[in-house]
């Protein structure tokens, strides 16, 4: 049947999306929801607010027409498919971290093949079985780096609610899923948004280690671990006592939550985890180069933003660990490494650490090193090491440094 002669079956239109619901796991999609292409105007409300408040991560899409009009991005839409894939939140036999083998972690997300590819692959299938069924089907497909809020079309489209944490929530798999969505031309019916259903809880907002859940629903993603994971430059002091030992992201609210207990998806073969890359050993990734990084991380989607936040995150892990046997090691960052965040990064953790091979090592580098601001690094680690006492309260009471 063609498009035009199925504009004018209703029940042409219903018996196909109840058909795509059905093969769907054979699609490999978990949830599958339709929404209108109506414009997203309640969320645009609140992202003129969240970018007046300064709460952007600067990796969204800029253009806030363009996050919330459907009609700005693809000619003549008439629905909205939301996917939902499931993902597992368990290691099997994790490896132990222990002295001298001091370990990281990424966050779930990117523990198994990149989402976003898995993701693509599973909406090509999605589109070839819409295609074999209304050869005029069009669509555009999204997972993440588009422009519209995967979150917003998957609540709009019934796959869950919002959660105060802002994840979407599912009675299935909880939180633990990755969304996509595709922009049709096909006038799908849509389905019916579930009705929120965190309640009274508000165990995401108080677990936060920085306070970035600044409300129900509200993220203030400067402030966010996950973001500041990130991000290639250098991480405040206190910023870095919060990360731990966090090589890539943050799951702290997800795991606390109530609604995600027991749920451990693990029947998609490519997002199964490799528990030697979704929890590594630090010291060595301090001398990856980048084609070992790609060869080791590469499938990953924990690898987009390069291996200089990896290395600076291991750094940190390091420096809250307190491992004397990562002295050499850091130190070498700091003497050698040509890339000025690292080093200052070295300086802090050898700051934390401590011990006369760490403190000569910041000696050296607060006589040689050029940069302002790995000098500045060196002589607060100096003065710390020198004088206890200006160490702060609050990282006194983070000695452990949030390490997993």
């Amino acid at each position: 049947m063609t498009l035009r002669a199925g504009e004018r079956d209703r029940a042409f239109w219903t018996h196909l999306k109840e058909e795509m619901v059905a093969a769907a796991p054979g699609l490999g999609i978990d949830k599958i929801g339709v929404t209108t292409v109506d414009p997203f105007l309640e969320l645009k409300e609140r992202l003129v607010r969240h970018r007046e408040l300064g709460y952007e991560s600067g990796f969204e899409e800029p253009d806030l027409d363009k996050r919330t009009d459907p009609s700005l991005l693809f000619e003549e839409p008439r629905s909205i498919i939301a996917i939902a894939v499931a993902y597992p939140s368990k290691l099997k036999n994790p490896p132990i971290s222990e002295p001298g083998a001091r370990r990281g972690i990424l966050s779930r997300s990117a523990w198994g093949e990149d989402y976003h590819a898995v993701l693509n692959r599973r909406l090509e299938r999605l589109s070839a079985w819409l295609a074999e069924r209304v050869p005029d089907a069009r669509g555009l497909s999204m997972v993440d780096t588009g422009a519209l809020s995967d979150r917003a079309v998957a609540e709009r489209a019934g796959i869950g609610w919002s959660g105060k944490n802002t994840m979407i929530l599912t009675q299935e798999w909880g939180s633990w899923v990755y969304l996509g969505e595709m922009i049709t031309n096909l006038p799908l019916p849509p389905d019916t948004p579930v009705e929120e259903g965190c309640g009274e809880c508000t165990k995401c907002i108080d677990a936060c280690p920085t306070g970035a859940l600044v409300g129900p629903g509200q993220l203030n993603a400067q402030k966010c671990i996950s973001f500041q994971t990130q991000n290639k430059g250098i991480v405040s002091d206190e910023m870095m006592l919060k990360i731990g030992n966090r090589l890539y992201g943050c799951d702290t609210c997800q795991i606390v939550c109530p609604v995600n207990r027991g749920k451990d998806a693990r029947h998609h073969a490519e997002l199964l985890p490799d528990p030697d890359v979704a929890k590594p050993l630090l010291q060595p990734l301090l001398a990856l180069g980048n084609r070992q990084f790609k060869e080791r991380f590469g499938t990953s989607s924990a690898a987009w933003r390069g291996r200089k936040p990896i290395q600076r995150n291991a750094l940190i892990g390091l420096g809250n660990f307190r491992d004397a046997a990562a002295v050499p090691d850091v130190a070498r960052v700091l003497r050698e490494d040509p890339r000025f965040e690292l080093r200052a990064t070295a300086a802090w953790a050898l700051g934390r650490i401590g011990g006369d091979q760490a403190e000569a090592a910041l000696r050296q580098a607060a006589e040689t090193e050029q940069h302002e601001q790995v000098v500045e690094a060196a002589n607060r680690a100096l003065a710390a090491l020198a004088d206890p006492s200006l160490r702060t309260t609050r990282e006194k009471a983070n000695d452990n440094g949030g390490v997993h």
